[in-house]
């Protein structure tokens, strides 16, 4: 039985590139069906997994604070999220996502027919095991640091 030759770091950088490319691409094309730019989509992707601060969000997104507040009052006009005091600290504003923010969310989601259809190629244990490697590589670092 011969050996896969073995892949190297670059080789898997190249197709988290590729992937997150392709992604990305789907993601925007269904954040602008729903009329919102890719950085209001994400951060609605964002505030899905839960409420997090003006400054939290800015640091995830990766953009200037400024830029942040202009993309939440955008979204706050639309109905899509809100902001609240946090309830340890009243300086703060944590913004959440409103019940039509979570439904324009999973709707571009669900749009997301490029995406869906490669996850689709997978068996469930070969998603399963994609989802378990990945949050093994990326989320348990992020939430190390």
């Amino acid at each position: 039985m011969t050996a896969l030759p073995r892949v190297t770091p670059a080789q898997l950088m190249e197709l988290l590139s590729v992937s997150l490319a392709a992604y990305y691409g789907d993601f925007t094309v269904a954040a602008a069906s729903e009329n919102l730019t890719a950085s209001q989509g994400k951060t609605l992707n964002v505030l899905r997994r839960g409420p997090a601060s003006m400054s939290v969000l800015a640091t995830t997104l990766t953009c200037d604070a400024s830029n942040m507040t202009g993309i939440i009052d955008r979204l706050e006009k639309r109905g899509l999220v809100r902001r609240e005091p946090s309830p340890s600290d009243r300086r703060v504003k944590n913004v959440l996502l409103t019940a039509e923010g979570e439904q324009v969310i999973d709707v571009i989601r669900g749009k997301m027919n490029n995406t869906l259809a490669g996850l689709n190629r997978l068996s469930e244990q070969e998603q399963d095991t994609l989802y378990a490697l990945l949050e093994r590589a990326f989320t348990a670092q992020a939430a190390a640091a």
